[in-house]
Order: structure tokens, then sequence, then C-alpha cells
């Protein structure tokens, strides 16, 4: 019977051992930088260093507009949870205010998605048709919703 007993134990100890080894090998991006970001594009993807760096200059040039349109979708959110607010509280609605709103709102999401299938797009330029392929089909269903300009 101790000999059972050591044997799951000694089981158990070596998976632990191989799970908590293998989370400690998945190395996540700490620090957030795009290098670290983009890694497994060049891992999943096959990339070379020359195509590696193409696609990091793409993504570091369409940056600064990604990051203003999450800004604008942030505070677009804001500007949602105070009119939420705003209608429980009182239980009235400015309907113009409203409609305005939802107008700003369906362009900030057209331009996201503009902006997103454009950085797919210039990237997917950058890779063979094997990487390609794999690239976009790991992104197809993100890119669906937003119609053809891969396409083009």
């Amino acid at each position: 019977m101790k000999r059972t007993l050591l044997i799951i134990l000694l089981g158990l100890a070596a998976g632990g051992l191989a799970h908590v080894g293998w989370f400690l090998s998945q190395r996540p991006c700490g620090n957030g930088g795009i290098d670290c970001q983009l890694e497994w594009m060049k891992t999943e993807l096959k990339l070379s260093d020359e195509q590696f760096a193409r696609i990091k200059a793409i993504h570091e040039q369409s940056s600064p507009r990604l990051l203003a349109l999450a800004a604008e979708v942030a505070h677009m959110r804001e500007e949602y949870n105070a009119f939420e607010r705003e209608r429980t509280t009182s239980g009235q609605v400015d309907f113009l205010e409203f409609a305005h709103f939802v107008e700003q709102r369906r362009n900030v999401d057209r331009e996201c998605l503009t902006s997103t299938q454009r950085l797919v797009a210039d990237s997917a330029r950058e890779m063979n048709a094997q990487q390609r392929a794999r690239y976009l089909g790991l992104l197809g269903p993100v890119l669906k919703a937003g119609g053809n300009l891969l396409l083009n």
C-alpha cells in the first residue's frame, strides 16, 4: 500500500512539474513591446528576419492611428455609459444627442475596421503565399465581419 501511494504521489509531482514547466516555457509578453507582440507571427508563420522587420515597420507606422482610435472607442464607451446613467436616473434621453452619438460611433467603428483591415492587408503583402494563407486563416473569423478590403 505504501508503494502504491508513493507511486501516485511521484506521478502527481511529475505531472505538476511538467505543467509548471510548460507554462514557464510559454513566456507571455510582459513588457507589451511590439517585438514581443509580433513574435507569434514570426514563429507561427515562419517569417524570415527581413519579413519580420518589414511587418514590424508596418505595425509601428499604423500604431499611432490605431491607438488614437482605441482612445476614441474608450471615450465613446464612457459617453454611452453617461447616456445610460441619465436614462436610468431621470428616465429621459436627449434623442437628438443620442442619434448624433450613434452616428459618431458608426464612423469610429468603420474607421477601426478599415484601419485594421489595411494593417492586415499590408502585412499579408509581405508574406509568401503559404504564410499569407495561414495568416489570413488565423484572422479569418475576425476579418469576415468587415467586408472584402483584403481582396482588393
